[in-house]
């Protein structure tokens, strides 16, 4: 079963003027690593997610994004302590694919103003030896969103004054693949750029505590050995 992947980072003493550069740092990290240098979309939810929101505007994904700071300065001219800035940006990944022959699923991207987990995208492609059976490399949509001190009673406390919304994790474990040599060299290239986005996430915005999680409660690193020892 996949499971949604969040890290959360947390600022000492964060004033709400300052969370726009904060934005700015983190949204800026994901091009030194392996994500998109522009912004696909941004939106504004006031009070909680239960409300419509205030502002959105789509960007569109690779050359027609929009560079971080101009994105986060339009979503957030305005700031409220009861508003959440939400913005989407692409970061490729390997991801398994089956031709139309094979029954595993195609993933498939889409800009949203849910707050729920995005799909993906993917393009380009890498063969595998194994029939209807291919790696591809290509973009999933990530949220990063800030929130204000009473966004949604105080939801920072516990997801973090920023929060970036990964998606599944199946990219990080693909259950559905042979564990042979081929498969586990895309795999943990995956999970070494999501430990390298990460680490930079945390020292490029200036965050003093970071934590990364799943909406089951499960580790990552816990389901990966489990994973790896399957294949043993």
């Amino acid at each position: 079963m996949s499971d949604t992947l969040y890290l959360s980072l947390w600022y000492p003493n964060l004033r709400l003027a300052a969370l726009p550069d904060k934005m700015t740092a983190a949204l800026g990290t994901f091009a030194a690593h392996g994500g998109e240098a522009g912004v696909y979309s941004a939106t504004v939810w006031p009070v909680s997610w239960k409300e419509s929101p205030v502002f959105q505007h789509v960007y569109g994904g690779g050359e027609r994004g929009a560079e971080p700071r101009q994105a986060v300065e339009a979503a957030m001219e305005l700031l409220h302590e009861d508003y959440a800035y939400e913005f989407q940006i692409g970061w490729n990944l390997w991801e398994l694919e089956r031709d139309e022959a094979g029954p595993l699923r195609q993933a498939q991207g889409r800009l949203s103003t849910s707050p729920s987990p995005s799909l993906r995208s993917g393009s380009g492609s890498a063969q595998d030896d194994k029939p209807l059976m291919r790696w591809a490399r290509g973009p999933r949509l990530v949220r990063v969103t800030g929130y204000g001190p009473l966004f949604d009673e105080g939801t920072y406390e516990q997801d973090g004054h920023i929060r970036i919304d990964f998606g599944d994790d199946e990219a990080f474990l693909e259950v559905d693949a042979d564990l042979d040599a081929f498969s586990a060299r895309h795999i943990e290239e995956n999970v070494r750029q999501l430990v390298e986005l990460t680490s930079a996430l945390e020292k490029g915005s200036g965050a003093t505590a970071r934590v990364l999680w799943s909406e089951l409660g499960e580790s990552l690193a816990q389901r990966l050995a489990a994973r790896l020892g399957m294949g043993n």
